[in-house]
């Protein structure tokens, strides 16, 4: 054995946080995070934060208790202790409708309850507690808790959330095919989805994918407001009507874009890319055209008052995001951002649940500051951010771009990341750009949530390291997020189970030679041990597809996935499409690009 040495380490590691292994298994010191506080109101504002870099802005110092009903009366005595239900005298005859307007009541409520089994990590008490502060949604419309859906929740004390985007298009897609996106999305851990239908039967769509779903279901309204109709053209008893309508249809959260004032409009006038958003752009249009100010800032009370009826949440949307690297943390969207922060108080007295939209690119060094500034000026309500993608440059890529952004604002403080798929600014995604999207945001979201150290959150990682340690490949493959995947890149190159992998061979492989060494403890838990190497089961047919994917697609494959190229000039099986310049001169190629286009 070799002996310990005494010398004392010539370094300092900071204070530690939770370690995010339920044993404290390995080596590992612990999380680097803040240690975190679970208690009610403003004292719990660092739950599960990372350190603020020095010049970062600070925590509100305000929750939702600051932000009550003007009829709600703060009892004598409790002036400095009003974070609580017992602090408040309610108007008489009053009955809670709302996750938040219950849990100031001092309610837990079955979803309450519902959240805290599946976040063990929290009691349904302090579940209450985070709702009741704003720090935290449960977005569950009471319509839709009528259907299929399992009550989650979005906030900081929770686990990181992922968002899958979806819907119809006026060229693509159909109400079957989104439904099965949506089942698609669930199986690979999307934690809700967003119908962004702009095309088909928009209402047939919405409703099939609500009725067919377990999570939340979020929409952005005015896509449905403008069919049929000019933006110029929306009135306010139209944005007011079609609101109740999804509402009682069961949608779980709206983003609405009422941060995007008129005052804001000059500020984007020298970006490279202008507005990205949809509903930010149509709003902008509608001001420009009526020389007015956003109809549906001037509305908010009454769309509070429709969405507090059905317990529909609010995701506040960023409608000034900015769309490229040279456009972030500008002026338009840090005013519009201020302005969100006036929408969540004003929402927070009429008793809505909150969570604020946030940037979709994002340089990688200024995502702690965007995910700092929201808490400050929010005070605390959940972030939900598209990425943030860290670099424009490599379109087909952008859920990975956009991962790595996202890891940084989980960690920061964003509480719900909205995936990007490899089809972001391309096309629409289809169904195996939703598995990439989903698996890559998963990855991120779990890796934010193992680095802020919350409970137990590590143990899955570490049982498939004891598995990968004693080359035990069925648990490891059975451990892994998408096995299927994990069998079949093993199986490609060795199709037999033995105790090294094809990277190494057997005279090279360190875990191994690792369990050959007597005092290593790696590999040698009897639970893991397996008898003799095996050949592998045939590979079904999901891990078949696996492979046959795999590798780069040669211009003949992009070609006959091209179907509008195929459709256009007219190629064969055989064949390649020829307005294409890598197969014939660039003069031919245009002319045939030209005789096209006047078809």
């Amino acid at each position: 054995m070799i002996a310990v040495s005494d010398n004392a380490p010539r370094y300092e590691l900071p204070v530690l946080g939770n370690n995010p292994s339920s044993t404290a298994a390995g080596t590992n010191p612990g999380c680097f995070a803040n240690k975190p506080s679970l208690a009610p109101g403003r004292a719990g504002c660092m739950t599960f934060s990372s350190p603020d870099t020095p010049g970062m802005p600070g925590p509100s110092e305000k929750t939702a208790w600051d932000f009550m009903p003007l009829d709600w009366k703060l009892k004598a005595g409790f002036e400095s202790n009003y974070e609580c239900a017992e602090a408040w005298e309610r108007p008489a005859g009053f009955t809670p409708i709302t996750q938040l307007e219950s849990a100031r009541c001092g309610i837990v409520t079955p979803e309450m309850k519902r959240v805290s089994e599946r976040e063990p990590h929290l009691t349904p008490e302090q579940v209450r507690d985070e709702v009741a502060s704003g720090r935290m949604i449960i977005p569950a419309n009471r319509v839709h808790l009528g259907y299929q859906l399992d009550p989650m929740c979005i906030g900081r004390a929770g686990k990181t959330k992922i968002n899958a985007n979806m819907g119809a298009s006026p060229v693509s897609s159909s109400t079957d095919e989104e439904v099965d996106k949506l089942k698609w999305a669930e199986k690979w851990g999307s934690d809700t989805v967003m119908d962004l239908s702009t095309g088909g039967n928009i209402n047939e769509c919405r409703d099939a994918i609500i009725k067919n779903s377990t999570v939340p279901i979020g929409t952005v309204p005015i896509y449905s407001m403008i069919i049929g109709r000019k933006i110029e053209d929306l009135t306010h008893e139209d944005i007011l009507r079609m609101l109740k309508h999804q509402a009682k249809q069961g949608v779980d959260y709206f983003t609405i874009h009422a941060g995007v004032r008129f005052a804001h409009l000059p500020f984007v006038q020298n970006r490279l890319i202008g507005i990205v958003s949809r509903g930010g752009s149509l709003l902008a249009k509608w001001m420009i055209t009526h020389n007015q100010e956003n109809p549906t800032y001037e509305l908010w009370e009454q769309i509070c008052d429709i969405m507090r009826e059905y317990d529909v949440s609010f995701s506040i949307g960023d409608g000034l995001r900015p769309g490229g690297l040279a456009d972030a943390t500008d002026r338009a969207q840090l005013a519009e951002l201020e302005t969100l922060g006036e929408l969540t108080e004003r929402a927070w007295r009429k008793g809505v649940q909150v969570m604020i939209e946030g940037p979709g690119h994002v340089p990688f060094d200024q995502i702690e500051f965007n995910m700092k500034l929201q808490r400050q000026l929010c005070h605390g309500a959940p972030f939900y951010v598209l990425g943030p993608l860290v670099t424009d440059m490599f379109p087909g890529y952008d859920h990975i771009t956009s991962c790595i952004g996202a890891t940084a604002a989980g960690y920061h403080g964003a509480s719900m990341l909205c995936y990007v798929t490899p089809k972001e600014h391309l096309g629409l995604p289809k169904k195996d750009d939703v598995k990439q999207g989903c698996v890559a945001y998963k990855i991120a979201a779990h890796a934010a949530d193992v680095a802020l150290g919350i409970p137990g959150v590590r143990d899955r990682d570490d049982e498939l390291t004891k598995a990968r340690a004693a080359l035990n490949w069925e648990k490891h493959f059975e451990l892994s997020f998408d096995p299927d995947l994990a069998r079949a890149l093993h199986d490609e190159d060795l199709d037999v189970d033995t105790d090294f992998c094809a990277m190494c061979g057997h005279d090279w492989c360190s875990v191994r030679i690792s369990k050959e060494i007597e005092m290593f403890v790696s590999g040698k838990e009897a639970e893991y041990q397996w008898d003799k190497a095996k050949v592998s089961a045939a590979l079904n047919p999901d891990q078949l597809v696996v492979l046959e994917a795999r590798g780069v697609l040669s211009p003949d494959e992009i070609h006959k996935l091209a179907s509008k190229t195929k459709k256009a000039v007219a190629p064969t099986d055989t064949s390649k499409a020829s307005c294409h310049s890598d197969y014939v001169d660039s003069d031919e190629a245009k002319r045939i690009q030209d005789q096209v286009a006047a078809v």
